[in-house]
């Protein structure tokens, strides 16, 4: 059973920094892409960004030039540096791990809260 644990939460002031980290209990190199997901009181779960088995990277609109996603094969995590973070960024951040045939796994969330 695949595990996933995310770490690196907390409360910060807009403008200010965060990196969230995603520890797989396997080998991530095994899984097709990583991401990172937010999902905020009252509204869907999102896309923040995500990363292939390749390296290839996609984000959303919303955290273009602020966030940087990146994997670390050799510490099976993988990372999501946020940067000039917004009141509107406040919400729980998932990691995600996707397999073949529709497989995949969540991680159990981690709280960022951005101040203003």
């Amino acid at each position: 059973q695949v595990q996933l644990v995310e770490s690196g939460g907390g409360l910060v002031q807009a403008g200010g920094s965060l990196r969230l980290s995603c520890a797989a209990s396997g080998d991530i190199f095994r899984f097709n892409a990583m991401g990172w997901y937010r999902q905020a009181p009252g509204k869907q779960r999102e896309l923040v960004a995500r990363i292939t088995s390749g390296g290839n990277t996609n984000y959303a609109d919303f955290v273009k030039g602020r966030f940087t996603i990146s994997r670390d094969n050799a510490k099976n995590t993988v990372y999501l540096q946020m940067n000039s973070l917004k009141p509107g960024d406040t919400a729980v951040y998932y990691c995600k791990a996707d397999r073949t045939f529709g497989i995949y796994y969540w991680g159990q969330g981690t709280q960022v809260t951005v101040a203003s």
